[in-house]
């Protein structure tokens, strides 16, 4: 099963946070195979953001460098997925952005990878591999 990954997943494995092996594990089977990670570009953007936050834009880019290395297809967001991340962010009070990662999951029939305890949330809709 496709796996997605949420900006709360890749924080942990960039910073060895808990659980991050878990984020390595499934980085490592993507590896080796020919099914990478998904994660939506917005997902993409919260982690960039706390990149800037925390390195500034020198330190941001060079982890940036990192991620790029990856094996994670960044999916662009359209109106399906626009619509489906509207559709959850009605009906619970999981962030616009994690209703993105959400979205995907259940566009791709995957799992989230997550660290983010708003995943409850959806958790009847759509499965979350939980990271620490």
């Amino acid at each position: 099963m496709v796996k997605i990954l949420d900006a709360s997943a890749l924080v942990a494995y960039l910073w060895k946070q808990p659980g991050y092996e878990t984020v390595q594990n499934l980085l490592s089977k993507a590896a080796g195979s020919e099914k990478n990670l998904l994660m939506s570009t917005v997902n993409f953007g919260e982690v960039f953001y706390i990149l800037l936050r925390d390195h500034g834009p020198e330190g941001a880019d060079k982890i940036l460098k990192v991620i790029e290395t990856l094996p994670i297809d960044f999916i662009e967001v359209d109106m399906g997925l626009a619509k489906q991340a509207a559709i959850y962010k009605a009906a619970t009070k999981l962030p616009y952005a994690d209703c993105f990662a959400a979205a995907l999951a259940k566009v791709h029939k995957g799992e989230i990878v997550a660290g983010d305890k708003d995943f409850k949330a959806i958790e009847n809709e759509v499965k979350v591999v939980w990271v620490g």
